[in-house]
């Protein structure tokens, strides 16, 4: 049998919408929070190793034959140098 004023008014499916988003956040949220505090963390001031060093970009761009030797001795021996002398 149907009833007439039970139904979802206006407010009652704002509400829902609001109560969804609110809901897969808080899921979303924490899936996320629990992943990142799974990792392994790095020790104290220690960071990650860049991937690619200058000395290692001066290699590869001598190994394809971009800049001959003494192009690649003269920046090697820059990128060597200490800073400030």
């Amino acid at each position: 049998m149907f009833w007439y004023g039970n139904d979802t008014s206006g407010w009652g499916l704002i509400l829902m919408a609001i109560s969804m988003v609110v809901f897969w956040g808080a899921l979303i949220t924490g899936i996320t929070l629990l992943v990142r505090s799974s990792r392994p963390e790095l020790p104290a001031g220690r960071t990650m190793p860049p991937l690619h060093t200058a000395e290692a970009l001066l290699a590869e761009r001598f190994a394809r034959g971009e800049i001959d030797q003494t192009e690649y001795n003269t920046r090697l021996a820059v990128l060597q140098q200490k800073p400030g002398s």
